[in-house]
């Protein structure tokens, strides 16, 4: 490793922040995002929630629909209730569909949620938008495709809206302003840890 001095390295940051300052200087457009976090590993509703946060922080109003969840008591509830005015946050689902194992009840309730996403989506008091596990009702066809498409990219412009879960339609991420996707390289449950309070739910 080459050890720089003081001067050495305070030029180096300099040229950095004059590249960085050029770049920045750029970016002039202000705009609502249409926010999509799928792939297999952990973490998806755990990013989505941490902007979820930063909009209370703001001052904003954000609307969170669980498409899935819903069967067990989270921690990020327990917060969240502290900022009623702030936060409308919905748990809808009753669990994985291998849970349920009743088919049109998980489409009655995917309907119902929806209707809530679409709902805060059309009132301009959100800034934002959560639709937890909105993919995984897409890739079981709970609800069509194109409607889905259709209210996200017809929002207004400055409305954020971030849809989470596995294995996005390719349509959602083509339509997407920001696409992240999580990739599992180790993870506690194959070695037989189960779910626990605060990292999970």
């Amino acid at each position: 490793m080459v050890e720089r001095t003081d001067e050495q390295h305070a030029e180096k940051m300099k040229k950095k922040q004059a590249a960085h300052d050029k770049i920045m200087a750029t970016k002039t457009q202000e705009k609502g995002l249409l926010i999509v976090h799928t792939g297999k590993g952990k973490g998806k509703t755990t990013a989505a929630l941490g902007m979820v946060v930063r909009m209370i922080g703001h001052g904003r109003k954000v609307g969170v629909v669980q498409f899935v969840k819903g069967a067990m008591t989270t921690g990020e509830k327990a917060v969240f209730d502290a900022f009623p005015e702030q936060i409308e946050f919905k748990p809808m689902g009753e669990g994985f569909t291998w849970n349920t194992q009743d088919r049109s009840r998980d489409i009655a309730l995917a309907r119902e949620a929806w209707d809530e996403v679409k709902r805060m989506v059309a009132d301009p008091d959100y800034a934002m938008v959560l639709a937890d596990e909105l993919n995984i009702v897409l890739r079981y066809d709970y609800l069509p495709l194109d409607e889905v498409l259709a209210v996200l990219t017809g929002r207004d412009e400055m409305k954020h809206v971030v849809v989470t879960g596995r294995n996005a339609p390719e349509a959602l991420i083509e339509a997407a302003d920001l696409v992240t996707e999580m990739t599992m390289i180790k993870h506690p449950f194959r070695s037989g840890v189960k779910a626990q309070a605060g990292i999970e739910y």
